[in-house]
């Protein structure tokens, strides 16, 4: 049971930082200024960790790598710890590998769950100065779905497309991962 909860607590503050790592990335390439709340969030989220990494990893154009990078790290720390805890059970080779797939569900876990806010927000507060944030940041993935889904009664079907396209890709992703570890596993057996 200890365990259970330490991989609990774990999920949740690895995913809160790295979210917030990937969610800073992602703010810089779409130029959405951080003096909202959104933004101060983030920065205090990652500040600690991107800004060191920002001097040895330079910014290039419009993308902050160190963003990135703080993602990755936090991830294969996450997975690491997690590996100690299983009583390092299996080979730590998988680890890193753990940690892609981890970084691509958090990428797609994350799109979920700004669609849903901004679809709540739509309806419910669509003056909030939270809801200009996430719109700007929903907009590289509704806007393609805007173009083939037209309006119904006046209301925008894209954000429920999108959900629906994200929720299949996780499966996909999901069923990947599934077949390279069960892979690798099955390889690293055979030596």
């Amino acid at each position: 049971m200890i365990e259970q909860i330490l991989s609990f607590l774990l999920e949740v503050v690895a995913g809160l930082v790295s979210g917030a790592c990937l969610l800073r990335l992602y703010m810089q390439t779409q130029r959405v200024p951080f003096s909202n709340p959104v933004g101060q969030l983030v920065f205090a989220l990652t500040d600690w960790l991107v800004m060191p990494l920002r001097k040895l990893i330079k910014p290039s154009g419009k993308y902050d790598l160190s963003s990135l990078v703080g993602a990755v790290l936090i991830q294969l720390v996450h997975y690491l710890l997690l590996w100690a805890l299983a009583g390092a059970a299996g080979s730590v080779v998988l680890v890193p590998l753990l940690a892609l797939f981890g970084l691509l569900r958090m990428v797609l876990t994350g799109l979920i769950g700004l669609l849903i806010v901004y679809a709540i927000l739509s309806w419910v507060s669509p003056h909030s100065p939270i809801y200009g944030v996430l719109s700007r940041l929903c907009a590289p993935v509704l806007r393609p779905l805007q173009r083939i889904i037209p309006l119904v009664g006046g209301v925008d079907l894209s954000p429920l497309a999108a959900l629906v396209l994200l929720q299949v890709l996780l499966m996909v992703l999901a069923h990947l991962q599934f077949s390279v570890l069960g892979g690798v596993v099955a390889g690293m057996s055979v030596m």
